[in-house]
């Protein structure tokens, strides 16, 4: 019975106990009396009746009022203390009961306290030692889960429904950069525990590869299968599958496929290079067919007719240089277009060109004695390269000068040349024949004493480059020239915020997780819920107030996934009022230049789509989500939980249920308050203390927890 009928009672049993008395002896006294004592009896009450019903009101309302206040300080002080306790024993293990009341009810409460904290004293050892057991457990888990993040390949592992349990950061990155349309705002919706693969990859072509690993696994090969598939962007996947299989059950009995792991590579860029150098290699050979055709009969003619006129061989002279020179040319530019997809199998570091030359130099002087200079030097230049192998190859043709030519000094040059470097080794001497310099670039690499497998042609291969012998006639000077790819920016994935500690991205309860629609009459605890949170220019959304900010995060398996989340500013399109934005921190100019609520809107949409929705005090929320209906065309129809209803339900006789003070209650600490993101992450936590609260109450289904909040005296409020 409630508090309120139960005092309602008492006020009535306490009236009857004022009058009920006097008016039994009245009728009792009257029952025996003559007519004439009748008549004076009753001349003596009226005459005193006035007084008599004051006073009797008048201690009435005495009564009533010691009454209520024994009522507040023993029923509902006792009632309060209950639900304190039940915070004690579960949600908030630190909470104490407030020492409140009479003497009676504060010794009760310190009784309480007492015993809670023999409890804690108790709980902290055994907590300590189940710890201890698990430390190793842990580490093992830690070891796992920091392997999986960190690794460069995308891996995603999926049960048989396709619903994703575990993930790593490369992954989350990679599908982010391929989100369009809706789930491209506010780091995209494609992946997160508990989501559909397919929404993502094929089905049919997941389907297909799970059937090829299940032949593969009867004919006892490597269960393996691979496809490539193309995403919404139209970029091509490269899907790697293998299956996870469960325990073998029997002996003799093959291991059942429990779910899948798939590596993704995206191959667009790398497939697009080739195709673009077999269009090159097939235009450099057809368009040099003509060219060679006119050095070919020129240089027929030049041999056929030894005797032919100056004039006349000179012209086909011309004809051999131009041809050669339009080929030189076509060459070069080929190689300059592709100088960012020069890549050998041996793998390159990106190194300023400038610490090469440094490198090159100490050597040479060290080991030769030879000085050197530098001259036209870009010291901003960056190239790939193997530093080792290069740095000797500079130094094995500075042993060759030396031997065969003795320079006195050696100088070094660096030019940027858009997407290729030139790094010369500069001597002034005499010319060297082109017989020599192929002659060194077969040789392996030997300087003072240390010698090289590699050949300077290898090491030049490696780089995927090239290199060549000139003359600087008029400065009557050689150099040889490196030609090296630049260290172009490539397009990264974005970086982002490393957290501490284990990440949130798996979770191997999902292998049993069952794809179902949202169910009214299912768990609290099976559901998934997006919680969520909006900032606002004011709060009356019916009179023309604007979301200015939508932060939510997810609940998966009764976890709040705080790196799986939904941050959005919105550009209202309307000043925000002064008075709001010292409480919300939010400025005209950060939400200048956002996306709008058209935009966001559908994608939060995307986010939470499937899920149970929740906020705190979600009817305001909504009413802003409610009226962009028409607009956006945008409805949100999945049930909505109110984590202040829900309070009133767990906990009616507190006299408070704003966010605040329920963290305070459950002892829950964030960051900050009155940000969007953090206060859906507040109330998710909010949420997660209260299913167990409210299963006490008998509450565990969505429809239960509905039903009970529909009851509240909060639920009248409209927005």
């Amino acid at each position: 019975m409630k508090a309120k009928a139960r005092f309602l009672i008492a006020v009535v049993v306490l009236g009857l106990l004022m009058t009920g008395p006097f008016i039994v002896t009245s009728f009792l006294v009257w029952v025996d009396m003559k007519e004439g004592e009748r008549l004076m009896l009753t001349e003596l009450l009226l005459s005193r009746l006035p007084l008599g019903t004051t006073m009797t009101l008048f201690g009435f309302t005495i009564g009533c009022f010691v009454l209520h206040k024994l009522f507040k300080q023993y029923v509902e002080g006792l009632l309060g203390m209950g639900e304190q306790l039940r915070l004690m024993l579960g949600a908030n293990r630190n909470f104490r009961v407030k020492q409140e009341g009479p003497p009676e009810v504060q010794q009760l409460a310190q009784a309480a306290n007492d015993l809670a904290a023999q409890r804690d004293a108790l709980m902290s050892d055994v907590e300590a030692q189940i710890a201890e057991a698990k430390a190793s457990v842990e580490e093992e888990k830690n070891r796992l889960a920091a392997l999986m993040s960190e690794l460069a390949q995308a891996v995603v592992v999926c049960n048989l429904d396709g619903r994703i349990l575990l993930y790593n950061n490369r992954a989350k990155l990679q599908f982010k950069a391929l989100s369009q349309g809706p789930t491209s705002v506010a780091g995209g919706a494609l992946i997160g525990l508990g989501r559909s693969i397919f929404s993502i990859l094929e089905k049919n072509q997941i389907e297909h590869s799970r059937e090829v690993i299940r032949q593969r696994l009867a004919a006892g090969k490597t269960p393996i299968a691979n496809f490539i598939t193309t995403a919404r962007g139209g970029q091509l996947l490269r899907i790697q599958m293998v299956p996870v299989l469960a325990a073998a059950g029997e002996e003799g009995q093959e291991a059942a496929m429990s779910g899948y792991v798939l590596t993704v590579e995206n191959i667009t860029r790398s497939l697009e290079e080739e195709s673009r150098r077999d269009q090159a290699l097939h235009d450099l050979t057809e368009g040099s067919r003509a060219a060679l055709g006119s050095i070919r009969a020129a240089v027929a003619n030049l041999i056929d007719y030894p005797d032919m006129d100056v004039e006349l061989r000179e012209r086909f002279v011309k004809v051999v240089d131009d041809e050669a020179s339009r080929m030189s040319r076509k060459l070069d530019q080929t190689m300059h277009d592709f100088a960012d997809s020069m890549k050998s199998r041996w793998p390159l570091e990106d190194v300023l060109a400038i610490d090469i030359v440094a490198a090159a130099q100490r050597r040479i002087e060290d080991r030769l004695h030879l000085p050197t200079k530098t001259e036209e030097i870009d010291d901003t230049l960056w190239i790939k390269a193997d530093s080792f192998s290069l740095v000797f190859a500079l130094v094995f043709l500075a042993s060759r000068l030396q031997d065969h030519y003795a320079p006195r000094e050696l100088r070094f040059r660096i030019i940027n040349d858009g997407k290729l470097a030139y790094l010369d080794l500069i001597w002034a001497g005499p010319a060297m024949s082109s017989e020599t310099f192929y002659t060194w670039e077969g040789e392996s690499l030997q300087a003072h004493g240390e010698t090289s497998s590699l050949t300077l042609r290898e090491v030049i291969d490696r780089h995927g480059g090239e290199i060549w012998y000139q003359r600087e006639k008029a400065a009557h000077r050689a150099f040889f020239r490196f030609v090296l790819p630049v260290a172009t920016p490539t397009a990264e994935l974005p970086e982002e915020r490393r957290s501490t500690g284990r990440p949130e991205y798996y979770d191997f309860d999902l292998f049993n997780f069952e794809d179902q629609t949202i169910d009214l009459d299912r768990k609290l605890s099976e559901l998934v819920y997006t919680v969520f949170d909006t900032e606002t220019t004011g709060l009356e959304p019916s009179n023309g107030d604007e979301i200015i900010q939508i932060g939510a995060a997810r609940i998966v398996n009764n976890r709040l996934l705080k790196q799986e989340t939904f941050n959005q500013l919105v550009d209202p399109e309307r000043p925000l009022r002064p008075e709001s934005i010292p409480i919300h921190g939010i400025t005209e100019d950060m939400v200048r230049g956002q996306p709008n609520i058209d935009i966001v809107l559908p994608a939060f949409h995307a986010f939470c789509e499937d899920t149970v929705l929740i906020a705190h005090n979600a009817a305001f929320d909504m009413r802003f989500l409610q009226l962009k209906e028409e607009r956006t065309g945008i409805r949100f129809t999945q049930p909505v939980l109110d984590t202040l209803l829900l309070s009133a339900v767990i906990h009616p006789n507190q006299e408070s249920h704003k966010l605040d003070v329920i963290l305070e209650r459950l002892g829950i600490v964030i960051d900050a308050r009155h940000n969007a993101l953090e206060d859906a992450i507040a109330t998710g936590e909010v949420f997660l203390k209260m299913v167990p609260l409210l299963e006490e109450k008998g509450i565990v289904t969505i429809r239960q927890a509905l039903e009970a909040a529909e009851k509240t005296y909060f639920a009248r409020v409209k927005y």
